[in-house]
Parts: C-alpha cells; structure tokens; sequence
C-alpha cells in the first residue's frame, strides 16, 4: 500500500486543525452513519495513538434557542447561550497525525510526500500520473480537501476556503470559565456568524471563525495570515473575542494561523464511488468536522474497497 501524499503530511487543514472531534456531520445525523466519536476512539485505542484526547464532550451555542439557565452567557450579534450539549473531544492535532502515520507504516504502508498524482487513468491497472514517472494501482482511496481537490470528479460539489483561528495569551481561571464553562468543554455556534473555540494546555484557548474566499487551489496556498483580507478577518476575529465578556476586553493573542476547509454543497462528507471506475472510492468535504470523520470513514472506505461494507446513499455529492 502506498500514500501520495501531494505536499508534506499534515501541510493541509490535518496539521493546522483546531483538534476538535464532533460525533456527527455538518449536515448533522445520517442513516446509518454510526457513533463517529466511539469508531474514533476505537481506532485510537487499536492503533495505540496517544494524543491527549479528552472526551468532555461539547456546547452547541445560540442565539435563537439558547437555554434560559445557560453555563455560558457571550454578547456577539446578540446573546449567545448553550443550546444543547453534545459528545465531543479535543487532542493534538500533531500527535494524532505522527501517530496515524507510524499506524500505517507499521502495517506495511510506504508514505511518500511531495508525489502530486497530476492525473487518475481508468485503465486496467489504474495509472497514476506523477510529477516524475507513474504508478499503477488495482484500487484507489481518492481523499480530497481545500488544496487538493482538482481530482474530483464533481469540482462544483464543493467550494474551498482559508479559515482562521487565533489563540489567547495564558488566563485567569475565571476567564477560562466565563468562556468554556465549568468542566471547560470545546463550543461552536449553531447559527451564523459562526464561532467555535476550545480550550488548550496552559489556560488558553483558541477560536476559531471567518473565511478567506479563493479562487484556485495555488491562490488558497498562498495565503498569508499576516496580509490583506485574511489579517483583516484575524483582527475581526480578535476584537469579537475580546467582546464576548467584559473579562476578555484586553485579552491578549499569542499565535494566529490559518488553513485550508472543503465546503461540499450539501454539507455531507463524499464517501462514494468514482463514476469512471467502482475500484476509486473518492473520500472528503467534511465541511471543517473532519478530525474524527476523516479517520472513521476511511475506515469505511477501505472496508467498501475490498467488499466487506455497502456505501452509504447519502456519500453521494449534490451537484444541482
């Protein structure tokens, strides 16, 4: 087995995510869909990955159905109030990504970075055309993301953005739990705009909203936070931060970044067939929810490649 990898692994949204696993899709629940956090973990736990997960679950925010008696009490574009509480977790993005990566070479995989497949042939064998020299493959697991989607059967299922994030400077127990709560739990709103943010080691916590438009896939990797439209959406980002709770007002920021996220138009993630060949199973559009899916439904996908598991109706993308 081997893993192209185009750029560098973890140069993409996996190595500049925010670590937060959800256990449903963007579009919420799916038939048959599973617990996506408990197959999660469940990889975790048979792939020996230790990555500082911690299942605290998580706070579903609103402005329109918040609870009266909520933890939580935020002024942004109106009063903020936890909705629901749902299953959810964090990690480090970095340790899950170098732990999957020696999971896969322990088990035989080659992974080679900086192999951009140019082009899918659907011959027999299918041909892989590289940058130098080609690759021939009986079966093919086609993952697409922001920058990596020119592959992709459907291009118009799907729309790529820069997303930003920002991480406070250390606080004070009371500014922790003015934000995240008591136990200190990941949050994201259900109603725009949106805001999502959980807690990191050291009393900080990142947030994460606002999206930078592109227009390519070279025009998405060349994005600069400290520059034009994406450092004015970190300041935007930064003053709603600071305005949430008069705790926060002179908050500092220590780091600010950026990264790719694949938007599929109907908000469910693509696990389906390619329709030039059954042996390609094309995987990806988690919509900013793929640190667990990502994992689970890989898994799914290898499962359908070699005939052990159906796919599922609802992997088909929405191209209307």
């Amino acid at each position: 087995m081997a893993v192209l990898e185009a750029g560098r692994p973890g140069a993409g949204a996996s190595g500049r995510t925010g670590g937060v696993a959800l256990d449903e899709t963007a579009a919420g629940p799916l038939p048959g869909l599973g617990a996506v956090l408990d197959g999660f973990i469940e990889a975790l736990d048979e792939f020996q990955i230790q990555c500082d997960l911690q299942r605290t679950g998580a706070w579903e925010i609103s402005r329109h159905h918040g609870r009266s008696h909520s933890p939580l009490a935020w002024q942004d574009s109106g009063l903020l109030r936890v909705a629901h509480e749902v299953p959810g977790a964090t990690l480090d993005p970095g340790l899950l990504l170098a732990g999957l990566a020696r999971a896969a070479e322990a088990r035989g995989a080659g992974i080679y970075q900086h192999t951009r497949v140019r082009e899918l042939r659907f011959e027999r064998p299918l041909r892989l055309e590289l940058h130098a020299g080609e690759l021939h493959a009986h079966q093919v697991l086609l993952a697409v993301n922001g920058t990596e989607h020119s592959l992709s059967p459907w291009p118009t299922a799907a729309r790529a953005f820069f997303t930003l994030a920002t991480a406070t400077a250390p606080l004070t127990d009371q500014q922790m739990a003015a934000l995240c709560g008591q136990p200190l739990r990941p949050f994201y709103t259900i109603d725009l705009p949106y805001l999502w943010g959980r807690p990191l080691p050291g009393k900080r916590i990142l947030f994460g909203g606002g999206l930078v438009a592109a227009d390519s896939e070279a025009e998405l990797a060349a994005v600069d936070v400290q520059q034009g439209e994406a450092a004015r959406g970190l300041a935007s980002l930064q003053a709603r931060v600071r305005g949430l709770v008069p705790a926060l007002a002179s908050v500092e920021f220590a780091h600010s970044w950026g990264g790719p996220i694949l938007f599929s138009l109907s908000a469910r993630p693509f696990l389906c067939r390619h329709p030039q060949s059954p042996q390609v199973v094309v995987l990806g559009g988690y919509t900013g929810q793929g640190v667990a899916q990502s994992v689970y439904l890989a898994r799914w996908a290898l499962e359908a490649l070699v005939g052990r598991r159906p796919l599922p109706d609802w992997g088909q993308p929405d191209t209307a």
